[in-house]
């Protein structure tokens, strides 16, 4: 007759039997010995933070002073293309800068990176950014009117050009008004330019849009008219935007791409249709991406948007942006912009 032996309950730890005596009589005997592990523990995560801060801030004391000085022109998921001494380079970024950093990297940074001495798979020479160097300007959006997360857009420009469309899809001068408070409170200088001037409906159509322009010109704002088809006014943007670094913004379908295209024709940018049901554009522009000029200056094209979140502006410090409304001098189509967007914050 088989005999079968039980098998034994593994023997609690000196610690579980605390734990189980302390629930079963409200006890709790061994608070000290708990704190103790939970403290070390605590101990254990900062001493390894502190680690690796000391062990970036050595490197930058010593090495990273002395690497070249590249700027970024895009970002992708898992590497970016940064501009050096005529050359572009594929690089990553050091692993304990993505833990330092207070900030995700973006087009226009300017960073030191260490040049390896391999190449990508399309021939680009690699190499590993180490620092990311403090920035002039910023433009940043919220991800909603909400404004609960922070979307850095482009670093270190030097103005924003504003695109709109006057039809095909209709200029929206709320979104223009948004924009305009996020170039000025990141330091950028707004120009706002009114696309496909060729879709006027009327000769009142076009008097309404060009009324509208010169009030944001009494506002210290510069403005232009153009129609990349017919290259109508694409001499005057040349002008504006030569020598300068400028982000280009706008709704969706208003020819951003286009226009680019119209003052650099050897630049190989798609171009999107608009949607025959909606009127609206299509994305061609998935990422912000950086095209230097032959007449001096860039250009960084960003992807179109329907919304503008602001970030860091409040409903206090709104009315700052808009000093027509505080004197009194505004249009009524202003006040109400002024309005709608003080309700969003």
């Amino acid at each position: 007759m088989m005999m079968f032996r039980l098998k034994k309950r593994p023997k609690k730890s000196s610690l579980d039997q605390d734990l189980t005596r302390a629930f079963q009589t409200g006890v709790p005997e061994d608070e000290d010995r708990i704190e103790t592990i939970e403290r070390f523990g605590n101990r254990s995560r900062h001493f390894k933070k502190n680690k690796i801060l000391k062990t970036y801030a050595a490197r930058s004391e010593t090495q990273i002073d002395q690497l070249p000085l590249g700027e970024v022109w895009q970002v992708h998921s898992l590497f970016a293309d940064v501009w050096y001494d005529g050359q572009m380079y594929r690089c990553t970024q050091r692993r304990t800068l993505t833990r330092v950093s207070e900030t995700q990297l973006i087009v226009g940074d300017r960073v030191r990176f260490e040049i390896l001495s391999v190449r990508s798979e399309n021939g680009l020479s690699e190499g590993v950014i180490e620092r990311i160097e403090p920035r002039s300007t910023v433009l940043v959006r919220a991800d909603s009117f909400q404004a609960r997360q922070v979307h850095p857009i482009v670093a270190n420009a030097q103005q924003m050009l504003i695109v709109a469309s006057l039809h095909l899809p209709e200029v929206k001068w709320g979104l223009v008004d948004r924009m305009v408070i996020a170039a000025r409170s990141g330091g950028l200088h707004p120009v706002i330019c009114l696309n496909k001037i060729d879709t006027a409906i009327d000769s009142e159509d076009l008097q309404t849009a060009r009324e509208v322009l010169a009030h944001y010109q009494s506002l210290g704002i510069r403005t232009h008219q153009t129609c990349a088809t017919n290259m109508k006014g694409v001499e005057e943007l040349k002008q504006t935007i030569r020598g300068q670094d400028t982000v280009l913004a706008g709704h969706s379908g208003v020819g951003k791409s286009s226009l680019i295209r119209a003052v650099e024709p050897s630049l190989d940018i798609r171009i999107g249709s608009i949607s025959d049901f909606h009127h609206k554009g299509k994305h061609t522009t998935t990422s912000a991406r950086k095209y230097r000029l032959s007449f001096g200056g860039s250009v960084i094209d960003t992807p179109g948007v329907k919304l503008f979140g602001l970030w860091g502006v409040t409903a206090e410090s709104l009315i700052d942006f808009f000093p027509d409304v505080q004197n009194g001098t505004a249009p009524q189509w202003r006040v109400e912009s002024y309005h709608r967007i003080r309700e969003s914050l």
